[in-house]
């Protein structure tokens, strides 16, 4: 998928945490009601379900400070997996190490990979949606070859060195990685925590939020940089809830959606916004727009004639918020990272 832009994040600030002695530990699967679902936990230690809480700094006589809510990461591993369009297991120890180093520390983290045929429902309504990248899935499924001189393949490393670092792994046949997140996120804002999605994929967008932000990867930099709701509303002028709406009008071709100035030239991004920011959604335009106008002649025949077109687009794009996976009370305890070190060690060696 097309990576966030990164002009406005080059000074994003990286906040310290603290370490602390909690590892969430389970083993569980579950099924949806077409596709078996495959959950994964690998730890090595039970740990007590309550969350912890954390300590207020008081002075005498004052009010307690409100306490700020807790962070749960999402860490989207497929984009992690690619030097370009290369498929790269060295880039996806690179990424985690600085992640679990610099970002996370011992704040939950809850990694979530593609399943398979993740795809397939949205490639029957739009057959070239992300086509391309059906051939990066082949070649390294195929040609990932390791030290040990045996062809395998790649998410069981990825499964491994993550289990060994106390991050649960969770793999969701027939839905993508994305549809997972917005899924799992629901349910852990919930439960009054913070979301903070670790991804280069700006179909995150739609969920941006006082409580959902983006950690992207930024490869000229080599680090970790937050984007919020804050830059999000500096680069658009407008808010997320917009994003998805004006994202199928305008198309996303790294996805292979096509946008409507395919079928309406002169129908482009500035007029796009400014409908959108008038009518706060795609639906509600689509709706306006068949019984009175809405703008111009071009667009207004646009909206008219090619409805469905763009509703089909709404339908491709949108996170799936359904899926039938649900957040394990373990997965929300403070994370014990004593073993990164070794274990990402252990790892890159075994690559070499």
């Amino acid at each position: 998928m097309k990576t966030l832009e990164m002009s406005l994040l080059a000074g994003a600030y990286v906040q310290p945490r603290l370490p602390c002695n909690c590892i969430p530990t389970l083993s569980a699967s579950c099924k949806t009601q077409k596709t078996a679902t495959a959950i994964t936990v690998t730890t090595h230690k039970k740990t007590e379900k309550a969350f912890s809480s954390g300590s207020l700094d008081q002075t005498r006589g004052a009010q307690p400070l409100p306490e700020k809510k807790k962070r749960v990461f999402f860490l989207d591993v497929n984009p992690l997996c690619y030097e370009g369009s290369k498929p790269s297991l060295h880039s996806f120890g690179r990424w985690l190490s600085l992640f679990l180093s610099q970002v996370s520390h011992t704040d939950p983290v809850i990694a979530v990979i593609d399943g398979e045929r993740g795809s397939e429902h949205r490639r029957k309504l739009l057959p070239s949606y992300k086509a391309h990248r059906r051939k990066f899935v082949r070649h390294m499924s195929s040609l990932q070859r390791f030290s040990s001189g045996h062809l395998g393949r790649s998410h069981q490393v990825i499964n491994d060195i993550l289990g060994k670092c106390n991050v649960p792994v969770i793999k969701v046949d027939g839905h993508e990685a994305d549809d997972v997140v917005a899924t799992l996120a629901e349910q852990v804002l919930s439960k009054g925590f913070r979301v903070v999605i670790a991804s280069p994929d700006k179909d995150f967008k739609q969920l941006i939020s006082e409580d959902v932000q983006i950690v992207m990867p930024l490869p000229e930099l080599q680090r970790w940089s937050f984007y919020t709701l804050r830059h999000y509303r500096d680069q658009y002028n407008c808010d997320p809830q917009s994003d998805l709406s004006l994202r199928c009008i305008v198309g996303d071709e790294v996805d292979g959606v096509p946008g409507i100035q395919h079928l309406v030239p002169s129908f482009g991004r500035k007029t796009a916004l400014k409908l959108i920011k008038k009518h706060g959604s795609l639906e509600t335009l689509l709706n306006v727009a068949a019984i009175r106008t809405v703008g111009r002649p071009y667009a207004q025949d646009a909206l008219k004639m090619h409805a469905d077109y763009l509703r089909r687009n709404y339908e491709v794009l949108a996170l799936k918020r359904d899926v039938n996976v649900q957040l394990i009370e373990e997965w929300l305890v403070k994370r014990d990272n004593h073993n990164d070190k070794i274990a990402l060690s252990t790892f890159f060696k075994y690559l070499e």
